[in-house]
């Protein structure tokens, strides 16, 4: 994973960009934990590697793994694939998860949203890191990429150079909370990621829940 992080983090030279990072002390958890964090692009896996803790393990969906290269970076890399279309071995996979957390003391990262998402906003969260953070009775560490908006159009597949802002959030705790609790733990990491996005990328959040850019 070292090796793979050096090699990624160069192309960021490549690409132009440059992340600009606050908050890394929150990875200080002293104990296992789940990670999560909003998804964009491709591109995110430069900014995971400026901030990856040691120790961390990602899960992402099984289609992933036959992306060529970038399945092939993850596989290397220790990434624990997931069949969601199975609800069966979805299930089975986080129980594994959880129990190789508490004994190899280990974090696991997971992007709530399900898939890639450049819609300038973040889309509702899935429940699976969350009853993942409650079954283990660890914490949730929330990550925040501001908007790859002004600088990367996938439609039109037009790049320039750009600055990433990441901010790794304090984090919350699960101790003491049950199943009923995976909802509302849910909806508070959304709203305080969804908050955080928009401060990081200069949006402001309309009444009706759309956003624009915030002119100073």
């Amino acid at each position: 994973m070292r090796i793979i992080k050096t090699a990624v983090k160069t192309f960021k030279y490549l690409y132009g960009l440059r992340f600009e990072v606050k908050g890394l002390e929150n990875f200080k958890v002293g104990s296992p934990c789940v990670i999560v964090s909003n998804h964009q692009s491709i591109l995110d896996m430069m900014g995971l590697m400026e901030i990856l803790p040691d120790g961390c393990v990602q899960i992402a969906k099984k289609e992933l793994l036959y992306t060529g290269s970038v399945g092939l970076v993850m596989y290397l890399g220790g990434v624990i694939f997931i069949n969601r279309k199975s609800t069966s071995n979805a299930k089975m996979v986080m129980a594994d998860v959880a129990k190789t957390m508490l004994s190899e003391n280990v974090m696991v990262w997971i992007y709530p949203e399900g898939t890639r998402n450049g819609n300038g906003d973040l889309l509702p969260f899935k429940k699976g890191a969350f009853h993942l953070a409650i079954q283990a009775q660890v914490p949730v560490v929330p990550v925040v990429y501001s908007s790859f908006s002004s600088f990367y159009d996938r439609k039109k597949n037009l790049f320039t150079s750009g600055k990433i802002r990441v901010e790794v959030l304090e984090p919350i705790e699960t101790k003491g909370l049950t199943p009923e609790d995976v909802t509302e733990l849910t909806n508070r990491c959304y709203s305080t990621m969804r908050e955080t996005f928009f401060r990081l990328s200069g949006l402001v959040n309309e009444p009706n829940g759309s956003a624009r850019t915030h002119l100073q």
